[in-house]
C-alpha cells in the first residue's frame, strides 16, 4: 500500500514544505494539499517547492475543480511542474466545494467535470484536444504524463469516475462505504469497456495516533462536517431512503444546520457539533497504532492502493513519526 500526506497551505508555507519533506523520509510517497484559494495559500506555488525539496514524492491537489481554474490553466500548471521535475504530479479533481462556495458559486456539473478531465489530461500529456470548439495543444510539452483521479461519493459521480478517470479518491475511511463505492467504480469501469484493475484507488481521511480518543475525536470532528457538505448534496438529489446512497453515509447529517466555510477543514470548527463520535470513529483512523494497522489492512483487502493521511490536528509530528517508523512498515510487511 502507498501512503500519502494531505496538508493545508496555511502560512508559513515553508512549514508545509518541511512536513512534506519529512514525510518522504518516513516512507510517504504522495504529498497532497487542499485547493481553495480564498481559504489557503496558492498550492501550485507550494508544489514547486515540495518537488524541489524531495526526490521521489508525487504531489497534487486533493482536490482541484473546473470552476476556479480554467482547465487549460490547470493543465499548464501540471505540465510545467512535470517538465521541471520529471512527471511527479497527479491531478485530484472533483466538482468543487469550499473553493466555489466561498465565492457564492455552486459546484460544477458532472458534464463539465468530464470535459475538464479530458482537456487537462490531454494537454498535460502533450496531445491535441478540443476545448469549447478550439483545437489546442501545448507545443512546448514533450513526454508528459498525468494521471487524473476523481473524488466522488454519489452514484452518477462514481459512474463517471469508473468510466473516465485514472483513479478514484474516497474522502473517508469507513470500510462499509469504501466497499460500496469501490464496487460501484469498478462496475462502471467494466461497463465502459475498461479493466477495473487499472483504476488506482485512494482513500483519504484524518489519522491521529494516541490514547486520548476524546481529544482526537474533537480534533477530527471537522472532517465529518466536510463530508457532510457532500452528503447533503446527495440527499437533496437522491433522497435519504438508502436506495441510491447507503444510510451509513446519510443518517448523521439530520442535525446539520448552517455551515460556515470560514472554518472549513479546521480542528475546533464549531459548526460540526452535529457529527457524533460514532461517525468520527468510522470515517477516521484514531487510537493506538494497532487500531490503525488493522483498519489499513482491511482497506487494503478491499482494493485500496493508497491511504492518504489528513494531517489537520495538533499531533502532526507525532502521527507522521508513528506512521513512518511503525505503522507503514507493519502494513507493508
Amino acid at each position: 500500500m502507498d501512503f500519502g500526506v494531505v496538508l493545508q497551505t496555511d502560512p508559513p508555507a515553508w512549514r508545509v514544505v518541511d512536513l512534506a519533506r519529512r514525510a518522504e523520509t518516513l516512507g510517504f510517497s504522495y504529498g497532497w494539499t487542499f485547493d481553495s484559494h480564498v481559504l489557503w495559500q496558492e498550492p501550485f506555488v507550494v508544489y514547486s517547492q515540495i518537488l524541489a525539496a524531495t526526490n521521489r514524492m508525487t504531489v497534487g491537489p486533493m482536490v482541484t475543480n473546473p470552476g476556479t481554474r480554467h482547465p487549460t490553466v490547470t493543465a499548464s500548471l501540471f505540465a510545467t511542474l512535470n517538465d521541471m521535475f520529471g512527471n511527479r504530479t497527479v491531478c485530484g479533481i472533483g466538482r468543487g466545494d469550499s473553493a466555489l462556495r466561498v465565492l457564492g458559486l455552486e459546484p460544477t456539473s458532472l458534464a463539465e467535470l468530464a470535459r475538464s478531465m479530458e482537456v487537462i489530461k490531454g494537454l498535460a500529456e502533450g496531445r491535441s484536444v478540443d476545448c469549447d470548439g478550439a483545437a489546442l495543444r501545448f507545443g512546448w510539452c514533450r513526454g508528459g504524463r498525468l494521471d487524473v483521479w476523481m473524488a466522488a461519493y454519489g452514484p452518477k459521480a462514481l459512474e463517471l469516475c469508473g468510466a473516465r478517470a485514472d483513479g478514484f479518491i474516497l474522502q473517508l475511511a469507513d470500510p462499509q462505504i469504501a466497499a460500496w463505492t469501490i464496487g460501484a467504480v469498478r462496475r462502471a469501469a467494466a461497463a465502459a469497456g475498461r479493466d477495473p484493475d487499472d483504476l488506482y484507488i485512494c482513500v483519504a481521511a484524518p489519522a491521529c495516533v494516541g490514547d486520548d480518543l476524546a481529544r482526537q475525536r474533537d480534533q477530527c470532528r471537522w472532517f465529518g462536517g466536510m463530508v457532510g457538505n457532500h452528503v447533503a448534496d446527495l440527499v437533496e438529489r437522491y433522497g435519504d431512503t438508502g436506495e441510491a446512497v447507503p444510510r451509513a453515509l446519510t443518517d448523521y447529517i439530520e442535525g446539520r444546520g448552517g455551515y460556515d466555510y470560514a472554518d472549513h477543514g479546521r480542528a475546533g470548527n464549531v459548526h460540526t457539533d452535529f457529527v457524533p463520535d460514532e461517525v468520527i470513529d468510522r470515517f477516521c483512523l484514531l487510537g493506538a497504532e494497532d487500531a490503525h494497522i488493522e483498519r489499513l489492512r482491511e482497506l487494503r483487502d478491499l482494493g485500496v492502493h493508497q491511504f492518504a493521511v489528513y494531517l489537520m490536528h495538533d499531533q502532526k509530528d507525532e502521527t507522521l513519526a508513528a506512521y513512518g517508523q511503525r505503522i507503514i512498515p507493519a502494513v507493508n510487511a
